[in-house]
């Protein structure tokens, strides 16, 4: 593939690049020589599933793997004891180091359903954070103000709120911005909250006497409610390790605007001919290849299948989880104790909008007794079947 070719494929979904014309040298020049650019994203493991929201970016940066440049997968394991205040109106909570391994274990296994392993650095930023000496940590402090800082504008909503900031949230952005420095990036890709911190890994480079790299901004993926980005805490997200039936049920729930989106930056169909197709067949192919990217082809076939066999034909999934009881019991407890719900709050906001049945009658009070074997059905995909036996201990 040429280079406009190349830029053409990168630029799609792409909000702002900066620039076109870098980019361009940039490809020409990995061309001549032979030598893969060198293309970085950073995550910080400040949770352990990864959602559709991230594959945003692990997809741009499969492209540039596909046209044979190297991904400089960055787990800022280091800087996520500060938190990044990109368009955070407090300051984060602190994390623990066990929080942080445990969620950064969990990461490799999910990036290559997406990611060429052959093709990624897989590095982590306390490697060379925790070694840095006092002295040259303040001499990078040297390449950032505290005007330039506090005039980005998260700081400054803040500021107008009399809400605090705190110095190590001042110093984040250039911690992300010597990321580029230390792995010689070429090229960085990041959400539009991102726009300053990568910015500053421009100036940082340029002065450190490396070429500037070329920022490639994505927007932010909303969520399945179509109106927030996309957020495990806000309930509207798709992860990426959910079982394959449950993506597919919730592919199948958004709304057709937002399937298209979906569609422009998640995968490389063309768009044109998405649109052609009826908005329910369009969601069925969006669902069985993101499943089958993540789990193969089998499964995503099964996944369409146990679909049409609960909402197409109203039978019971053919897997359900199981949930003993000696004796009778609170439909609330039993809700939260099997872990079908996380919590009884959520449990009371359900039953009152009608969302829980019990052998197929809706369930009209948290009281409610359950004192036989049966099925319980929570909204439209969750299922429990509750089995009654006084031998249990």
């Amino acid at each position: 593939m040429d280079v406009l070719g190349q830029l053409d494929k990168l630029k799609r979904g792409c909000l702002e690049l900066i620039s076109e014309d870098e980019l361009k040298h940039k490809l020409t020049q990995s061309g001549k020589t032979k030598t893969p650019l060198r293309v970085k994203a950073g995550f910080d493991p400040t949770a352990a599933d990864l959602h559709l929201g991230h594959t945003v970016l692990l997809s741009k940066l499969r492209q540039f793997q596909d046209l044979g440049h190297t991904v400089l997968f960055l787990i800022g394991d280091f800087t996520a004891r500060i938190g990044d205040p990109s368009g955070q109106n407090k300051a984060r909570p602190p994390m623990s180091d066990e929080d942080i391994k445990r969620n950064a274990s969990t990461y490799k296994s999910q990036v290559y359903k997406i990611l060429d392993p052959e093709k990624t650095e897989m590095v982590f930023n306390n490697d060379w954070f925790s070694k840095m000496p006092v002295y040259e940590f303040t001499g990078l402090m040297r390449h950032a103000s505290v005007s330039q800082i506090i005039a980005r504008e998260d700081f400054q909503q803040r500021l107008k709120k009399q809400r605090e900031i705190r110095l190590n949230e001042f110093i984040y952005p250039l911690l992300q911005a010597y990321d580029s420095v230390h792995l010689k990036a070429d090229v960085e890709i990041g959400g539009t909250d991102q726009k300053f911190n990568l910015l500053l890994g421009r100036e940082l480079q340029r002065d450190y006497g490396q070429e500037e790299q070329v920022i490639m901004l994505l927007p932010l993926l909303e969520g399945t409610d179509g109106i927030h980005k996309m957020s495990k805490s806000l309930g509207n997200y798709i992860g990426i390790n959910e079982p394959p039936a449950e993506i597919y049920g919730k592919i199948m729930s958004i709304a057709d605007t937002l399937m298209y989106r979906y569609y422009e930056l998640l995968t490389d169909r063309d768009l044109a001919g998405i649109k052609q197709l009826h908005p329910k067949e369009a969601k069925e192919k969006l669902a069985l290849l993101l499943i089958e990217q993540y789990y193969g082809r089998v499964k995503a076939q099964k996944a369409k299948e146990e679909f049409d066999k609960v909402f197409g034909k109203k039978e019971i999934p053919s897997e359900i989880p199981e949930y003993g009881i000696r004796k009778e019991g609170k439909i609330i407890d039993i809700l939260t104790q099997s872990k079908l719900i996380a919590s009884k709050n959520e449990a009371r906001r359900l039953i009152k909008q009608q969302a829980v049945s019990f052998e197929n009658e809706k369930i009209s009070g948290e009281n409610f007794i359950v004192a036989k074997t049966g099925i319980i059905r929570v909204g439209s995909r969750r299922y429990l079947k509750v089995i009654l036996n006084p031998a249990l201990s």
